[in-house]
């Protein structure tokens, strides 16, 4: 049996381009996105590809949605093999604006519900599925952003970068990386924080400078990675990044 993976977001963007190389691994890929129809879309399309590939809805701002994809992938395949926690959002202007004084609870809380909340809930419903694999594979995706060692330096290269709500929300994501990737550092389980690159996304924007055609590169290589392969770390590709 081949491996399972599950990518929440998947059916666009840097997580549809996770599935297609995942995919060519032969891997079978379950997208999870809000909006079934375009999920199903996107699912199609892999399966024109040769992949094996199927749409389940998820919705990052429904707590019982974890659940309805727990039992879903037990009932069918009773383990996981791969989680990527892909889905995220932004409201802010990510560049050129510090949002710090006046970024609004409404923002915070938002931001950090689907950057946070729902990646920690919907990883605890699926880590009994991922204890089940005999390599199982955890990706936060997560941002340079987020790092709080460039954020400080002078000169930093991410300097203008100072969307407020996003940034500590990618930051809090580092956190969990790292307390999960130690809790569960006796298992077969390897949990890693992922850094794709600033990518031609919607959230991304036009003017990064990533295809994202290129975007799938430090996903791919931390969800398939040996048994030898790092835990508890932040990478752009092979790159580590400071926290």
């Amino acid at each position: 049996m081949s491996k399972v993976a599950f990518i929440t977001g998947g059916n666009r963007g840097i997580g549809f381009e996770t599935a297609k190389a995942l995919g060519a691994e032969g891997i079978s890929l379950i997208i999870g996105c809000r909006d079934l129809a375009k999920g199903k879309l996107a699912a199609k399309e892999l399966q024109e590809m040769g992949f094996k590939a199927e749409a389940i809805a998820y919705d990052a701002n429904n707590d019982k949605s974890a659940d309805s994809v727990h039992n879903f992938i037990e009932k069918k395949y009773g383990e996981l093999d791969i989680l990527i926690n892909n889905a995220g959002m932004i409201t802010e202007d990510l560049i050129g604006t510090n949002s710090s004084s006046f970024v609004s609870q409404a923002v915070m809380q938002q931001t950090f519900h689907t950057n946070l909340f729902a990646v920690v809930l919907l990883t605890q419903k699926l880590l009994p599925l991922l204890m089940k694999s005999v390599a199982g594979r955890i990706v936060n995706l997560s941002s340079i952003v987020g790092s709080l060692t460039l954020q400080s330096m002078e000169n930093s290269p991410i300097g203008p970068a100072k969307a407020f709500a996003y940034n500590a929300s990618k930051t809090a994501l580092n956190a969990y990386t790292i307390h999960l990737a130690h809790e569960l550092k006796d298992t077969m389980i390897k949990v890693n924080s992922a850094h794709p690159g600033w990518v031609k996304t919607e959230l991304g924007g036009p003017h990064a400078p990533m295809e994202i055609a290129d975007s799938y590169k430090t996903t791919l290589r931390l969800a398939t990675l040996n048994s030898h392969g790092p835990t508890g770390g932040f990478f752009h590709e092979a790159d580590a990044l400071p926290w």
